[in-house]
């Protein structure tokens, strides 16, 4: 039995394609394709239905998954118990964040830790959407909710708040805004509504069914960047407009959201010693900063 043929096979289970799988296992397509099916020739199974759209798996290959997962956890775990990690970290880890908050707090989190530990690398993927760790898209996650399912482990980090902002220049230009009710009179900048991927950053419908933004976008630095272009005004973490000081709140005291960034973790990598020293570092880190706002 060769453990190798499985991590390949569960990078496919968990893609659906070899060139995703070959991209996290650091290999080409081919191996992964030659790993698979050397794995299928050995136990004499059908693991994967093959077609355009990629690989989907037999039921004989669903039924491998459980027996795959577990010796996967078993290596985590000598890894763990007997790989020397205690006296270096090193390897890989992947975070996965929020793109305001990679781009404003993670990024300079990530070199204070590359400095300090030359031999790990760490990658961060900042992109609005959620992360499956189940699949391995990565080895922990900041997220905006905290998970309702699986094999995770997670806790609170900080509560973070928004505030409506636009530049001086661009409100000075305005009708005056007294009420919420006045933002109907100029252009809101907001997420694309049909494309936001969590529910806690559907800010727009709170402020009333009549109010929509015009000029949408799903990067949270499309709309920043457009605000400082004096498109309009937008909903934006404090912690980023608080960099900016020709933003300027609009009706503060009306318009106060409260979210929080919530730590994650699949249960079987929560022990290893390179991802508790990055972890560790990251929510001590993003915690100081949202003191400071």
């Amino acid at each position: 039995m060769n453990w190798d043929d499985y991590r390949y096979f569960l990078a496919v289970a968990r893609t659906g394609k070899l060139s995703l799988a070959g991209q996290q296992l650091s290999v080409d397509h081919a191996t992964v394709g030659r790993r698979v099916k050397a794995l299928e020739e050995s136990l004499k199974i059908h693991l994967f239905d093959r077609s355009p759209q990629g690989y989907s798996l037999t039921d004989a290959g669903q039924s491998l998954v459980t027996i795959a997962e577990a010796m996967e956890t078993g290596a985590i775990a000598a890894q763990t118990e007997f790989g020397g990690e205690a006296d270096s970290v090193s390897g890989v880890v992947r975070v996965g964040a929020p793109e305001g908050m990679a781009t404003s707090i993670l990024a300079e989190c990530a070199a204070e830790l590359c400095e300090q530990h030359p031999r790990l690398e760490l990658q961060v993927i900042a992109m609005p959407r959620t992360f499956s760790l189940s699949k391995r898209e990565a080895d922990l996650a900041i997220a905006v909710s905290a998970p309702s399912s699986g094999r995770l482990k997670y806790r609170k980090i900080s509560d973070y708040t928004l505030h409506l902002y636009g530049t001086k220049e661009y409100l000075g230009n305005q009708p005056e805004i007294k009420t919420v009710t006045d933002l109907k009179k100029i252009r809101g900048i907001g997420y694309v509504p049909d494309l936001i991927y969590d529910k806690e950053l559907d800010y727009i419908p709170l402020l009333g069914h009549d109010i929509k933004p015009y000029l949408t976008s799903t990067s949270v630095h499309v709309q920043l960047e457009a605000t400082l272009a004096n498109a309009g005004v937008c909903i934006l973490h404090d912690f980023i407009a608080r960099q900016y000081p020709q933003l300027q709140r609009v009706l503060p005291e009306e318009i106060s959201f409260t979210r929080t960034f919530w730590y994650i973790v699949h249960e079987d990598y929560a022990k290893l010693q390179r991802i508790k020293v990055v972890s560790d570092k990251i929510i001590e880190h993003i915690r100081k900063r949202l003191k400071q706002v």
